[in-house]
C-alpha cells in the first residue's frame, strides 16, 4: 500500500528543510558549529590587525576553535572579539589570548597562551586578558626607526655639506681644481712609465744584481771569519791593555796639573817660567850688543888707539858702563 503525501505535506518539508538549510550556511559562514561542545570567549583589542570572524584560534599551535564574532564595543572605538575553544581544554581564567601574525606577508590570528596557576578555571562566558605580539613588520620598522632618523640627519648634513662646497667652489677655484687633477694625471702617468722603465732595468741586469747579491753575502761572510779571528787573536785583551794605559796616563796628567813631581812643578812653577823669560831677554840684548860693538868683545889694536865710547843696545834698561 503505497502513502500518499498531501501537497501540503511536502510544501511544509520543502520549508523545514529549506530553513534547516539556511541555519546551517549562517553557521558556516560565521564559523559557528551547529552542534558543538565549546566554550566562547571574549577579548577587547584596541586594534585587531585585520582579524577575520572565521580565524581559527590555537593553543601551543594545535587549531582548538575560531573566531565567532568582531564588533565593536559601543562608543569607546575598542573591538571585543568573540571566539570559541573546544571544551575539552581546560585553562585558568588568568590565560592570556594573544593575537599574532599567522604569516610573513599579513594574516592575524589568536593563540591561547594557557596559564596553569591554580586561579579558577576559565568557563564559557568569560572575558581572557588579551595581548598583542608584535609582528616582523612591527619588530622591523621599530628597529629601522633609529637608522632612519640617522640617514635623514646624515642626508640633511650632506647637502649642507654641498651647499657650502659649492659656495666656497666658484669658477675660478674650480677651474683651479680641474688644472691640479689634470696635473695629478700627468705625474700618476710620468710614475707609470718610470716603473715601466724599472722593471726594464731590472730584467736587463738581472744577471748583475745577482752577482752584486753573492759579492754582498761574499763579503758579509769575510767580514764574519774577520770577526772571528780577530776574537781569536785576543783583541778583548789588547782593548783590555789599552784601557788600562789610557788610565794611567790619565792619572799621570792628573798628577801633572796637580804639581806633583819634576814635570809638574816645571810646568806649573811661575818662578822659573819669568827666570826663562827675563834670561832669553838677556840674551838678546848681549847678542844684539856684540853685534852693534863687536870690538867691545874681540879688541885687537895695532897702534893703541882709543876705544870708543859704550852706547846701551837699544831695548836695554841697564846702564853698562864700559870697562876702562
Amino acid at each position: 500500500m503505497r502513502l500518499k503525501l498531501s501537497r501540503e505535506i511536502k510544501t511544509g518539508i520543502i520549508v523545514v528543510g529549506g530553513i534547516l538549510l539556511f541555519i546551517l550556511g549562517f553557521s558556516f559562514l560565521k564559523s559557528t558549529p551547529l552542534f558543538n561542545n565549546s566554550k566562547t570567549f571574549y577579548a577587547i583589542y584596541d586594534h585587531v590587525g585585520g582579524l577575520q570572524p572565521g580565524t581559527q584560534v590555537s593553543i601551543n599551535g594545535l587549531n582548538v576553535g575560531n573566531v565567532n564574532n568582531i564588533a565593536f564595543k559601543g562608543n569607546s572605538g575598542v573591538l571585543v572579539v568573540t571566539f570559541s575553544v573546544d571544551s575539552s581544554f581546560e585553562f585558568s581564567r588568568n590565560s592570556l589570548a594573544e593575537l599574532y601574525d599567522t604569516g610573513i606577508i599579513g594574516g592575524k590570528g589568536i593563540q591561547i597562551l594557557p596559564v596553569f596557576d591554580g586561579a579558577p578555571l576559565a568557563v564559557s562566558g568569560d572575558t581572557l586578558t588579551s595581548g598583542i605580539k608584535p609582528g616582523i613588520t612591527d619588530l622591523v620598522q621599530k628597529k629601522l626607526a633609529p637608522l632612519q632618523t640617522k640617514i635623514e640627519g646624515a642626508v640633511s648634513n650632506a647637502d649642507s655639506l654641498f651647499i657650502n662646497v659649492n659656495d666656497i667652489l666658484d669658477e675660478e677655484t674650480k677651474e683651479n681644481l680641474r688644472v691640479s687633477i689634470q696635473g695629478l694625471r700627468i705625474t700618476v702617468n710620468s710614475f707609470e712609465k718610470s716603473a715601466a722603465l724599472f722593471n726594464e732595468i731590472l730584467e736587463s741586469n738581472k744577471g748583475k744584481l745577482d752577482s752584486s747579491i753573492t759579492n754582498i753575502n761574499t763579503i758579509t761572510s769575510n767580514f764574519s771569519n774577520l770577526s772571528d779571528s780577530l776574537a781569536q787573536a785576543g783583541l778583548a785583551g789588547t782593548v783590555r791593555s789599552l784601557k788600562a794605559t789610557m788610565e794611567n796616563m790619565q792619572q799621570l796628567l792628573a798628577k801633572i796639573e796637580q804639581g806633583e813631581g819634576s814635570i809638574g812643578k816645571l810646568v806649573n812653577n811661575d818662578e822659573l817660567y819669568n827666570n826663562l823669560t827675563d834670561a832669553s831677554k838677556e840674551l838678546d840684548l848681549l847678542l844684539q850688543d856684540m853685534r852693534l860693538n863687536p870690538k867691545r868683545y874681540v879688541n885687537v889694536s895695532v897702534f893703541g888707539k882709543k876705544q870708543k865710547s859704550y852706547e846701551n843696545p837699544e831695548g836695554d834698561p841697564a846702564e853698562i858702563k864700559p870697562e876702562q
